[in-house]
């Protein structure tokens, strides 16, 4: 992101909600119809834009209060764009609805992990060579991310008090308890007890224009704490107009119903996806590592426990259990992962074993 948008306040993060939510209050007057073209196509513009600026405004609110907080204020955001997306597309009532939160979040963790992490590692390692970020912080964040992950989207396979791949509501609430209190200690630890694990490795000689950003004005920080949460709900808002015409176009293009839960993983995790990206071109790893990581944890502890309460509060199924092919590509993932982020060094090969993996989930989606 460039500095001056850290000094004004770009007429398109505060223009595209605004657009955003004349487009909702259209729609639950009933002036316009969710199935007009023209209207659909719109709306898609519109939610991408506003996508860009709830990240732009939560970018800001983390500069300002610095790493590894701003870290957690980037997945927080993505979070509750990603639970809002389930929930409308759960409480919508449509096939597949029972299984969206678990391909969502599927979905994420490849794509945080094997994308995002594989482009860090190729464009920031064909720059610099060699990286470097703080062990401690990875084996830390990966061991939570494991027994998260192995919890949530494996274990309710081999349970038999709920029904196939699902826990049974007292599960689902303990194991959605326990999923909140790790991932509360993993924060706790890692703004508090061990914050300097989580911090810029010092690079030697780094370049000038690859210097940390200012923090923004203190005018430019308030505008951006009132239009974050403004954003965040016209994304929701404008997800559940989406949510019907979105999985017709999946079914007409007789896709499996998977895919539209990486769509909706590929529209929250894209802009925090860049500023990974962005990150390892700067030669700050650690920032990309923190903010991959970061999003994975969320993804599951967050996501994961509200979902699960809306589910047993409106008496919905949750399907959780992953397929045999998608748990081998799990076990994969968090298995190079822990190679990969194992040394604290990373080379554009490692990037390229998760640019692989990634190609392969994308062709099991499509063609389970």
């Amino acid at each position: 992101m460039a500095i001056d948008h850290h000094t004004t306040i770009p007429f398109w993060t505060w223009a595209a909600p605004a657009v955003a939510l004349v487009l909702v209050a259209l729609k639950y007057l009933g002036l316009v119809s969710d199935d007009s073209t023209p209207v659909i196509i719109l709306a898609s513009i519109a939610l991408g834009a506003s996508v860009f600026a709830s990240v732009h405004h939560a970018e800001i609110l983390a500069l300002r209060v610095g790493e590894p907080m701003g870290s957690i204020i980037l997945a927080a955001a993505v979070t509750i764009l990603e639970v809002g997306l389930i929930v409308s597309i759960m409480l919508a009532g449509s096939e597949g609805s029972d299984s969206v939160a678990r391909d969502t979040v599927f979905s994420a963790l490849m794509i945080v992990l094997n994308c995002v992490i594989g482009l860090c590692l190729v464009l920031g390692g064909r720059r610099h060579h060699e990286q470097l970020f703080q062990l401690n912080a990875a084996s830390a964040s990966l061991a939570v991310l494991g027994t998260l992950a192995i919890s949530v989207l494996v274990l309710p396979n081999f349970v038999s008090a709920g029904g196939p791949q699902q826990f049974s509501p007292v599960q689902l609430l303990v194991v959605s308890a326990v999923l909140l209190v790790l991932y509360a200690v993993f924060v706790f630890v890692q703004t508090i007890k061990h914050r300097d694990y989580f911090m810029d490795v010092p690079v030697e000689g780094q370049d000038p224009d690859e210097a940390p950003l200012e923090p923004p004005a203190p005018k430019v920080t308030l505008v951006s704490a009132v239009m974050l949460p403004a954003s965040l709900l016209v994304v929701i808002l404008l997800a559940k107009v989406l949510s019907h015409p979105l999985e017709t176009l999946v079914a007409a293009a007789g896709l499996p119903q998977a895919v539209v839960g990486v769509v909706i993983a590929t529209l929250v995790l894209l802009p925090e996806g860049i500023a990974s990206v962005r990150a390892a071109l700067l030669n700050r790893l650690q920032n990309s590592v923190n903010l991959v990581l970061g999003s994975a944890l969320a993804s599951i502890g967050m996501t994961i426990p509200v979902v699960a309460a809306v589910a047993v509060l409106t008496g919905r199924k949750l399907t959780l259990g992953l397929s045999p092919a998608t748990t081998v590509l799990l076990l994969l993932t968090l298995f190079v992962s822990t190679i990969t982020l194992g040394t604290g060094r990373t080379t554009v090969l490692q990037g390229m074993v998760h640019l692989g993996i990634f190609v392969i989930f994308l062709l099991i989606t499509a063609v389970p």
